[in-house]
């Protein structure tokens, strides 16, 4: 018996690069904006490293944001204030962003792409080193948070994860960027220590129980990956 099979069609041999898929979602969902793009130029310029997050996954800060209802957010790790710039647009006027950042050349940039974007007087910037600050922050008591964005130090994810549950209320959303980190994190002979802190990370949110999680992959040129958890009620 003869089975035929029906002759791939042109549609099928095409192979579609992950870069192409991220700049034909970028091309229909998120317009280009002089503000954001001057943000990414000048980041550039000061010789920040190439790391934000990509304006694809910046728009879906800015939903989850505005989903869950954030009017106080915490980002751990500001860079040239790109993210930044999306999560102070989901909060509204009347929302307040706490970044933090050790690196004063980041917080002159991320101030001037704020400030240009109309922004600045929702956002908090306080320099220092994330886990001194985070910590002084619990100690202080200071109000919980509605939405936490992690995207600093791999190695310190853990603890920063820690603090972010204490800096939370039920409902809240923690959110940590590059928890894929293009699929190393599938190996378990790894000795990178940004990949191993993801790893402990990762698991640290797979079994906590006052956590619900999902990591969701995000592409660019490669594979990564934001993990979304909500603290419990």
């Amino acid at each position: 018996m003869t089975v035929r099979t029906t002759p791939p069609t042109p549609a099928d041999e095409q192979r579609h690069s992950l870069l192409e898929i991220d700049q034909y979602i970028e091309r229909l969902f998120v317009p280009r904006d002089f503000v954001f793009l001057q943000a990414l130029r000048d980041a550039a310029e000061a010789g920040l490293p190439k790391i934000n997050v990509s304006p694809n996954e910046g728009k879906l800060l800015y939903l989850l944001a505005r989903i869950a209802g954030a009017r106080r957010v915490l980002e751990i790790g500001l860079l040239g204030g790109y993210s930044a710039m999306w999560l102070a647009q989901a909060i509204g006027s009347q929302g307040r962003l706490v970044t933090l950042d050790i690196d004063e050349k980041c917080i002159r940039v991320a101030r001037k792409n704020l400030e240009r974007a109309g922004l600045a007087s929702r956002v908090e910037i306080r320099h220092g080193d994330a886990p001194v600050l985070l910590k002084r922050m619990v100690e202080a008591e200071e109000p919980p948070f509605d939405l936490v964005f992690i995207d600093a130090d791999k190695p310190a994810y853990p603890v920063y994860l820690d603090y972010a549950v204490k800096l939370t209320h039920p409902g809240s959303l923690i959110l940590a960027d590059n928890v894929i980190r293009d699929g190393k994190v599938t190996v378990e002979a790894e000795n990178d220590k940004r990949v191993l802190g993801i790893q402990e990370f990762n698991k640290k949110l797979a079994v906590h129980p006052k956590l619900e999680t999902i990591l969701v992959t995000v592409t660019r040129n490669g594979v990564d990956g934001l993990a979304i958890a909500r603290v419990k009620d």
